[in-house]
């Protein structure tokens, strides 16, 4: 992770990065959700749990995360830095505010044709693997949610015949494992929920190489 020092020349433009991949995954987040076609695995279970209480999901979403900030302090503190503290206070109202502005400007997702909520949908991946790259690259610290991975991989906590499992079916794992329990908390399920699930990872590694890195670089 990069040193934090004001003299640090970077640093400006990794929290820039920072904070704008954050804002717009919160604005994909609202996409995925309108379109009404399956969330994100995590969003998922945050939706699903999120059903059992009666608060906004912008406040939700940051408890949520506090409580796995805990846990990752105790497992391993080094995961989280100031991108972390921005995902935490910042995705859940963004999603909350991107989505409520949807429906506003364009009325009720179930009002427009499939074809319409696809486009939507396809937007939202996009923008989610593009936002994901950017606060990745910028190295300021990730989300508490994509923590857990990473740390399970650099533990090498699961193994199969004693070989340890990559990341990529770590990730997985987890996004299955939301998706069950979300699901059956009534949350939505649907063929976005699928392609984010198993299809994101390269889309993330393209914007990670062809977008991100070069920004960083220039």
């Amino acid at each position: 992770m990069p040193s934090m020092k004001t003299n640090n020349p970077q640093l400006v433009k990794r929290i820039l990065m920072t904070v704008f991949g954050v804002s717009i995954c919160g604005l994909s987040v609202g996409l995925f959700s309108y379109s009404d076609l399956g969330l994100d695995p995590f969003q998922v279970f945050a939706h699903g749990t999120w059903s059992l209480t009666g608060i906004g999901f912008g406040t939700f979403y940051m408890l949520l995360n506090i409580v796995q900030l805990i846990v990752i302090f105790i497992v391993d503190r080094k995961k989280i830095s100031l991108g972390t503290l921005i995902n935490l206070f910042l995705l859940g109202y963004m999603a909350e505010f991107s989505e409520a502005c949807l429906v506003r400007w364009l009325g009720p997702s179930v009002d427009h044709a499939l074809w319409f909520r696809v486009i939507v949908l396809a937007v939202g991946v996009v923008i989610m693997c593009l936002s994901t790259a950017l606060y990745f690259t910028a190295d300021l610290g990730v989300s508490t949610y994509d923590a857990i991975a990473i740390i399970l991989d650099e533990k090498k906590a699961i193994k199969i015949k004693g070989r340890p499992v990559p990341f990529k079916y770590i990730r997985i794992g987890t996004d299955v494992i939301c998706v069950i329990i979300g699901g059956l908390l009534g949350a939505t399920v649907g063929i976005g929920t699928v392609i984010a699930a198993f299809f994101m990872g390269p889309l993330i590694a393209f914007f990670k190489k062809t977008v991100a890195e070069p920004i960083l670089r220039r």
